[in-house]
């Protein structure tokens, strides 16, 4: 049996005050299937991410599913993703019908377009 690993709960941001500051001071972009909030901390050693998975997208199973699939996602590229940016993901509708590598995909041309992925 293989153990996953989870992310860490440093890696997390949940604070309102948080999740707000951003919306409002942080760089935004946006494909079809999530919105991607980031701004940058330069004295953090490693990313920290928000996950937003609204009402509108399904029951409580499928949306914790989709986090789910983010986490696991983010867990995958930790080497790759800048560490000195705070970053928020919004799920829209188009991720409840999505598998993990679509919704993978889906973030990786996220953060590769706006250059918060380097390329191992």
């Amino acid at each position: 049996m293989v153990k996953v690993m989870a992310l860490k709960k440093a890696y997390r941001i949940k604070a309102n005050k948080e999740f707000q500051h951003m919306f409002q001071h942080g760089s935004s972009f946006a494909n079809r299937q999530l919105v991607l909030y980031y701004i940058k901390k330069s004295e953090q050693t490693h990313f920290r991410i928000g996950l937003s998975v609204g009402k509108k997208i399904g029951n409580a199973v499928t949306r914790n599913r989709i986090k789910r699939h983010l986490r696991e996602a983010f867990r995958e590229l930790e080497s790759r993703v800048s560490p000195v940016y705070d970053l928020i993901i919004i799920a829209r509708k188009p991720t409840r019908r999505m598998d993990y590598n679509g919704v993978k995909k889906s973030l990786i041309h996220l953060l590769s377009k706006e250059k918060l992925l380097s390329k191992k």
